[in-house]
C-alpha cells in the first residue's frame, strides 16, 4: 500500500530511490516515504523546505515520527514553523506554517481533535506535528485514537511524534534552515542574473543563450517561433532524436501563455513567451517534467529577456529561422555520425516533412561587376525569399538556407520519385516568372530517398550550378550534371594539374600577354563550327578583315583553324579557361 502512494506521488519527481516499505504505518515507512522525496530533489539549485526536510532533522527522527495522512503532501513548502496549544488558533495563521501541538487543545480523551485539525487546515497550515506520548499525560491512549481517526478523513499531512522532542530545537533549526535556503535563493538569482548580463553584452547567439539556459536548469530547453518550427535547442541529458521527435505536431497541443507557466493540453510544458508583449515571435519551453519549477522558471525567464533584447539588437525571427536551418544544412555536408533519423527528426522541427524522395538543389547567383559584398547578400537574400514564398505557394516541402556568399542550398521533398521532374518545371519556372531578370543559375543533384543522403549532395547540385553560370544563354528553367555535358567534365577537373597544363599550352599565343580581342574571336569561331561565312555574317568583321583576323590568330596560336582536331582542342581549352573566370 505504501509503495503505491509513492509511486503516484513522485511520478512527477525526476529520480527515485528504491527502498522496502512495509504495509504498516511504522516509523520505518515514515523514513522510507521521507528520504524518496529527498532523494528526488534537485541538488543544483536551493531547496525548499518542507515537512519532509524537516522530518528527517534528527532532532525530529528522535520523537519516531509517523505520518498518519497527507503522505502526497510531504514535499509542499513550509514558510515558518508555530507552536499552539490554543483551540482558538485559525486568527494566528496566515498560510503555509507547519504547526507543533502537545495536544492539550484537543479536549478530554481526543474530543475535539477533529475540529482542531479542521481549523488548521482550513487556516492554510502546510502540516501539523503532534506529540503524543503514551504514559505521560492521563488519556493519551484514548486521544492517538481520536487522532488517527481524526486523521483518516484529512487530506492533509498529521505527524505524531511517539516520544518526547524539544519544540524549541525544532522551531530553532528550521527556521535557520529558512534563512540560509533565502540566502540561497538570493544568491541562485544573482548568479543567473549575471549569466544572462553577460550573454547580453557579449552579445551571444540564440544557441548559446539556450545551451546557458539548459546548463542551469539541469534539463532540455528548446526556443521554437510561433509555427512551432525549432530555432535553436540544448538536448542536456535527453537524446536529441527523442527530443525533437514529432516537435511541431506535439509543440501545438501545448497552449501558449502570456507569461512564464505551465500550459494546457497533453503535455503540459514550462514555457515562457519571447518578443516584447504583442509581438511575441516564439517561446521557449522545458519538455520534461522538472522538480523545481520556480528555479526553472526563472531562468527562462531571463532566457527569454536576453533573446528578446537580441532581437531588439538587430535578429529578426526570419533571421533566427534560416540561421538554424543553415547550420544543419552545413552540418550535414560535413563528415558526422549523425543517423538518418536524426537527421529527419531534426529537419521536421526545422519545417522540412517526412516524405518518399527528396532532392539537392542549388542556387548560385551571378556574379555582377561592381558588386559589392552587402549587395551580394542583399541579392541573394531576396532571392531566398522569393524561393520561400514559391515553394509555400506550391505546397512543397523543403530545407533552404543560405551555403555560402551568393548560394542558397535547399533539399527539397517529393512525395514520389515520379513527382520530382515536374515539381521541379513549376517551381523554377515560376521562380523565375516572378522575379524581373533571372541571373542565378540552377543545379540540380541525384535525389535520394532520405534528407541526409540527399544533403551530401548538394555539393554536386553547386558544381552544376556553377557550370550553369558560364553559359551564355539559359534554356532551361534548371540543369543536372547530364545536362552540362564537356562543361560538367571539364569542372570535375578544374584542379587537375594535367588538365591546365593541356588548356594552358592551347592558348599560350594569347593568353601570355593576354590578348582580350584575340579569345573574344576564337570563341566566335569556335561557337559557328569554324564557318567563316556564317562568323562574317553576324557582323562582326567585313570578310577581308576577318580572314586577316584569322590568320593572324592562327599565327600567335601556332596551329590551323582548319584542321578539326585543332579546333577541338581549342574550345576544350577554352572552355575549362572560361570555367576558371566564373569561379
Amino acid at each position: 500500500m505504501f509503495h503505491g502512494v509513492l509511486e503516484s506521488s513522485l511520478s512527477s519527481r525526476s529520480r527515485l530511490v528504491h527502498c522496502q516499505c512495509v504495509s504498516s504505518l511504522t516509523q520505518t515507512n515514515t523514513l522510507c516515504f521521507v528520504n524518496q522525496i529527498l532523494a528526488s530533489e534537485n541538488p543544483v539549485v536551493p531547496a525548499i523546505l518542507s515537512i519532509a526536510r524537516i522530518l528527517e532533522l534528527p532532532v525530529v527522527r528522535a520523537g519516531e515520527p509517523e505520518v498518519l495522512s497527507g503522505f502526497e503532501h510531504l514535499s509542499a513548502a513550509v514558510r515558518w514553523v508555530h507552536v499552539a496549544e490554543t483551540p482558538d488558533l485559525a486568527e494566528l495563521l496566515t498560510g503555509g506554517e507547519l504547526v507543533l501541538t502537545t495536544g492539550m487543545a484537543f479536549g478530554e480523551g481526543g474530543s475535539g481533535v477533529g475540529a482542531f485539525l479542521s481549523q488548521v487546515r482550513e487556516a492554510g497550515a502546510a502540516g501539523i506535528l503532534v506529540e503524543l506520548v503514551p504514559g505521560v499525560s492521563r488519556n493519551v491512549d484514548v486521544t492517538i485514537l481520536a487522532l488517527r481517526e481524526a486523521a483518516s478523513h484529512m487530506d492533509f499531512p498529521v505527524v505524531l511524534l511517539h516520544r518526547r522532542v524539544k519544540f524549541v530545537e525544532i522551531t530553532e533549526v528550521a527556521h535557520r534552515m529558512l534563512v540560509s535556503d533565502q540566502l540561497a535563493a538570493l544568491e541562485r538569482s544573482r548568479t543567473i542574473h549575471e549569466v544572462f548580463t553577460a550573454l547580453s553584452l557579449e552579445s551571444a547567439d540564440e544557441e548559446e543563450i539556450v545551451s546557458r539556459a539548459a546548463e542551469l536548469i539541469g534539463a532540455p530547453v528548446v526556443l521554437e517561433d510561433v509555427a512551432h518550427l525549432v530555432l535553436a535547442f540544448e538536448s542536456s541529458h535527453t537524446e536529441r532524436t527523442e527530443l525533437l521527435v514529432r516537435w511541431a505536431e506535439r509543440s501545438r497541443r501545448v497552449g501558449y501563455l502570456e507569461s512564464t507557466g505551465r500550459g494546457a493540453g497533453e503535455e503540459s510544458w514550462l514555457q515562457t513567451p519571447v518578443g516584447v508583449r504583442g509581438q511575441r515571435w516564439g517561446r521557449l519551453v522545458v519538455p520534461v517534467e522538472l522538480a523545481n519549477d520556480d528555479d526553472a522558471a526563472m531562468v527562462l525567464e531571463r532566457a527569454g529577456q536576453t533573446l528578446s533584447i537580441a532581437r531588439l539588437a538587430g535578429r529578426d525571427q526570419k533571421e533566427l529561422l534560416h540561421q538554424a536551418r543553415a547550420g544543419l544544412l552545413h552540418e550535414l555536408r560535413q563528415a558526422h555520425s549523425l543517423s538518418a533519423d536524426e537527421v529527419m527528426v531534426r529537419s521536421m522541427a526545422l519545417g522540412l516533412a517526412d516524405v518518399a524522395h527528396y532532392v539537392p538543389v542549388v542556387l548560385r547567383l551571378d556574379t555582377h561587376s561592381g558588386q559589392t559584398p552587402t549587395g551580394l547578400q542583399l541579392r541573394e537574400r531576396e532571392l531566398l525569399e522569393a524561393l520561400l514564398a514559391v515553394l509555400a505557394s506550391a505546397r512543397a516541402t523543403a530545407l533552404g538556407a543560405s551555403l555560402q556568399s551568393g548560394q542558397i542550398g535547399v533539399v527539397l521533398g517529393v512525395s514520389a520519385k515520379q513527382l520530382e521532374e515536374p515539381l521541379l518545371e513549376r517551381i523554377f519556372r515560376q521562380l523565375a516568372r516572378e522575379q524581373a531578370g533571372i541571373d542565378w543559375s540552377v543545379g540540380v543533384g541525384h535525389g535520394k530517398g532520405t534528407a541526409k543522403d540527399a544533403a551530401h549532395g548538394l555539393d554536386e547540385a553547386a558544381q552544376v550550378a556553377e557550370i550553369v553560370a558560364t553559359f551564355e544563354t539559359k534554356a532551361r528553367p534548371f540543369y543536372r550534371f547530364t545536362d552540362v555535358r564537356l562543361r560538367g567534365l571539364l569542372a570535375l577537373t578544374q584542379g587537375d594539374v594535367r588538365v591546365r597544363s593541356f588548356a594552358e599550352a592551347e592558348l599560350a599565343g594569347i593568353l601570355d600577354p593576354l590578348d582580350t580581342a584575340a579569345l573574344e574571336l576564337l570563341e566566335l569561331y569556335l561557337k559557328h563550327g569554324g564557318n567563316k561565312s556564317a562568323l562574317a555574317r553576324t557582323g562582326f568583321l567585313s570578310r577581308p578583315a576577318l580572314y586577316a583576323r584569322l590568320e593572324k590568330l592562327e599565327d600567335k596560336l601556332g596551329v590551323s583553324l582548319e584542321d578539326a582536331e585543332s579546333r577541338t582542342s581549342l574550345h576544350v581549352a577554352l572552355l575549362w579557361y572560361r570555367l576558371g573566370e566564373n569561379q
